[in-house]
């Protein structure tokens, strides 16, 4: 059985390289590692790890990083979006990110700035601001994405959207792909 600390010693120890390009390879390790994890939590099977900063980082983790790895291009990669909010929201008001590692306080920031929705970027943003200074860097491009065009258009494959030829061009000319 996976543990929480298993997770986010995974996660610390794999570092920023490999959370944000770590490619097929760290892809097929977080889906042999982590898959079943991860389907127990979208059923809210671990609900019980809220109870700490490290459960409840891990629960984060599992719910908005590990399906990015996991189901790359696929719609299930941002199909437990809503359910990482919620927990994150949960930790925040417990207080949680401040009690975790600089490094990884950001995670529960993240499912913030992954929204497609004007308040969840705000709060991104107002979030972000905590950290050093540039901290805030990604969650102004996710913020400006949404502003421009109230979604994401590098998901519309994916969840099966049509593109608009604004947002066609806004990839074609090397828009945010993340």
């Amino acid at each position: 059985m996976t543990t929480a600390s298993d997770i986010v010693g995974f996660w610390r120890d794999s570092g920023p390289e490999r959370w944000f390009s770590g490619g097929d390879a760290f892809d097929g390790e977080c889906r042999t590692r982590f898959l079943e994890a991860h389907l127990l939590a979208a059923r809210r099977e671990f609900e019980h790890w809220l109870a700490d900063a490290e459960g409840a980082l891990a629960l984060v983790l599992l719910l908005d990083q590990i399906p990015r790895n996991v189901f790359r291009c696929s719609g299930h990669a941002f199909a437990t979006d809503g359910l990482a909010r919620h927990y994150a929201s949960r930790a925040l008001t417990l207080g949680f990110d401040a009690q975790v590692d600089l490094n990884l306080r950001s995670f529960f920031y993240l499912p913030f700035e992954h929204s497609e929705d004007m308040a969840d970027q705000e709060r991104a943003l107002e979030l972000f601001s905590r950290l050093p200074a540039g901290g805030d860097r990604w969650a102004r491009l996710h913020y400006d994405i949404i502003r421009r065009f109230g979604r994401f258009p590098h998901r519309n494959a994916a969840l099966g959207r049509e593109t608009t030829s604004e947002e066609r061009a806004f990839l074609a000319e090397g828009g945010f792909r993340g």
